[in-house]
């Protein structure tokens, strides 16, 4: 692969970055609101992205590894260096503070989904649990109060 095509991979993966960190901000939104519809129809797109993001990755791995650099993000930057070529390191330099951005979101937004399994786990729980009130207001025939046992108390108004 030339400088030319390593150039144009770059610029692929910054649109594509761009698009991918688009589509996370609508997914905090879809989280935050409890958008499971919303979510729905992100997430293939998403998984969609993020295999292009890896096939433009490993194309500019095997084009590093043509030009005699190891195939990973450190032969990239040297590889960026070596060339010297200001408009390359611009762009990889952007790269690698978008993707700095999408890992951030990706964790904001893995922390809401978190926080929301938890919300949900607790009203799950909550449903299932027996309500354990020993003072119902009401009194069997020796004067005590009856416990309920598995049922709802009685709610009057």
């Amino acid at each position: 692969m030339s400088t030319a095509s390593a150039h144009t991979t770059l610029q692929d993966e910054l649109k594509l970055i761009n698009c991918l960190i688009d589509l996370m901000k609508q997914e905090q939104q879809c989280l935050v609101a409890a958008d499971t519809d919303g979510l729905g129809t992100l997430t293939p797109r998403k998984t969609e992205l993020v295999e292009q993001l890896g096939t433009l990755a490993a194309q500019r791995h095997a084009s590093l590894q043509q030009d005699g650099c190891d195939g990973s993000e450190a032969g990239m930057q040297a590889w960026v260096k070596r060339l010297n070529n200001p408009a390359i390191q611009a762009n990889w330099q952007h790269v690698l503070e978008k993707m700095r951005a999408a890992k951030e979101l990706n964790r904001i937004n893995g922390m809401l989904i978190n926080k929301q399994m938890t919300h949900n786990q607790n009203l799950i729980q909550a449903m299932r649990t027996p309500s354990h009130a020993v003072d119902t207001g009401f009194y069997g025939p020796s004067g005590h109060a009856t416990p309920v046992s598995g049922k709802r108390p009685l709610v009057v108004g």
